[in-house]
């Protein structure tokens, strides 16, 4: 298929088999975020034990605020390709991909040089004890060095998705799932390693991804590829791509204190610090399950980036509508069954993390308390990639921090006070709700912004 025919079929298809050419590969792609984070959990959980899986939750919030920089410059990159390409700008496609490559060394060299060296005083501060923070040091020595690796394989698979190959970003995500899931069970029950094993896994897997995403950007074929006159630093293409990337960047900032706040408060709210171990273990558990929901949805909201952002740069604005609704039905339906399952199935799930009766016994309550309000966070979800996917900037942005900034915050430091461990996950329940009504409330403005703006001469 050349150039024209691959973008042209955008404007042209049907909606719902293209929604599902993009969104099928997409989903594949962050299931597969989901499986490096969740296989490993699974095999720490299983194959070394409760405090080991409790370690790993305490190094969330490093870990989620590296990955922001990498959110930052791909979420940001492939919005913008998206909407270059609608225009049938490749020359401007082809420029953000260059300055892309030398953001993201930029920002990493910048994020893991001081994650290194205050490791153990940051996870100190983040609540780990005695019994927790030594595997949070074994697993972070060698996941933060590792985290450009990621950044790389995460950040280009989506500029691949968005220049036209949703099935071949597809594949390059599988190849690096398959093998940490087999390099999990090698090295953590062939070799013994531990939780060393599972970072090891991790980052040979992604290098392995990394490889093979970077070299679609050489091939001459490639829709946009990688030219050394655009490789460097400029302003308003780094604008172009910080500006949309802002959303989803803010977003994991907010996760990574967020993260912390649930760690600190079990250490506080925990009768004794064993039992804020088992919380932080639960915690962890729960973001495992939560993290499969979210990334389920956050692949069908990418499978629709390229076709709104096509559609709406070309001024086709019921495809752009249409698209939208389709994928907001099918995320709020995810939305539905994980909390549903949340509330009768807990403790299936949870054994799937742990052996530990106790550990079962706490996360199996919080599972059904902290997911209660699951269901509006694929409206959430959708409603943010589709505003920052049209380039809305401000709104995506307040949309994306609302569930941490406007809601969750502030009803951590009511609610834990009065109701104890359980009031932190209500706390994310209630938060949940009330960030997908406002997702609600913003696209109502933006689709009567359409309107308009079809109506215009």
């Amino acid at each position: 298929m050349d150039h024209q025919e691959r973008t042209r079929r955008l404007s042209e298809q049907p909606l719902r088999r293209l929604l599902m050419h993009y969104a099928i590969p997409a989903t594949v792609g962050t299931m597969v975020t989901a499986l490096y984070n969740v296989v490993d959990r699974i095999f720490i959980g299983q194959g070394v034990g409760e405090h080991a899986i409790a370690g790993l939750a305490l190094t969330f919030p490093i870990t989620i605020f590296l990955q922001a920089f990498g959110m930052l410059i791909g979420a940001g990159a492939s919005a913008r390709v998206s909407i270059l390409l609608g225009r049938q700008d490749r020359e401007g496609a082809e420029r953000i991909l260059g300055q892309a490559i030398v953001l993201t060394f930029i920002t990493q060299l910048m994020t893991i040089i001081p994650s290194m060296i205050w490791m153990r005083e940051l996870l100190e501060a983040f609540g780990g004890s005695e019994r927790t923070i030594p595997y949070a040091v074994d697993y972070l020595r060698i996941i933060v060095p590792g985290n450009i690796l990621m950044t790389l394989c995460f950040s280009y698979n989506a500029v691949m998705r968005a220049s036209g190959y949703p099935t071949k970003a597809m594949y390059t995500m599988l190849i690096g799932a398959v093998l940490n899931t087999l390099l999990d069970a090698l090295f953590i029950y062939g070799f013994g390693w531990g939780i060393t094993g599972a970072a090891w896994a991790t980052v040979i897997a992604m290098a392995v991804s990394a490889a093979f995403v970077l070299r679609h950007f050489f091939l001459k074929d490639s829709v946009i590829r990688f030219r050394r006159r655009y490789i460097g630093l400029s302003w308003a293409p780094m604008w172009a791509i910080a500006s949309i990337g802002l959303s989803p960047f803010a977003v994991q900032l907010l996760g990574s204190l967020v993260s912390v706040l649930f760690n600190r408060s079990f250490a506080i709210y925990s009768p004794s610090s064993h039992e804020a171990d088992l919380a932080i273990g639960a915690y962890g558990i729960i973001s495992s399950y939560a993290m499969v929901g979210v990334m389920l949805m956050l692949g069908i909201s990418q499978g629709m980036q390229p076709i709104v952002g096509y559609n709406y740069g070309a001024g086709l604005y019921d495809r752009v509508r249409r698209t939208f609704l389709m994928c907001a039905s099918i995320n709020t339906l995810v939305g539905l069954v994980i909390a549903l399952s949340a509330l009768l199935l807990s403790p299936f799930i949870v054994s799937a993390f742990t052996q530990s009766e106790t550990l079962m016994l706490v996360a199996s309550d919080a599972l059904s308390k902290c997911l209660v309000g699951f269901a509006f966070v694929g409206f959430q979800i959708t409603a943010t990639q589709f505003l920052q996917s049209l380039g809305v900037v401000q709104r995506s942005f307040v949309l994306s921090i609302s569930r941490q900034t406007f809601f969750f915050i502030p009803l951590l430091l009511v609610m834990p006070p009065r109701l104890g461990v359980d009031g932190v996950w209500y706390a994310a329940a209630i938060s949940d709700t009330c960030s997908g009504i406002l997702g609600m409330l913003l696209i109502g403005w933006q689709m009567r912004r359409m309107m308009h703006q079809e109506m215009r001469p």
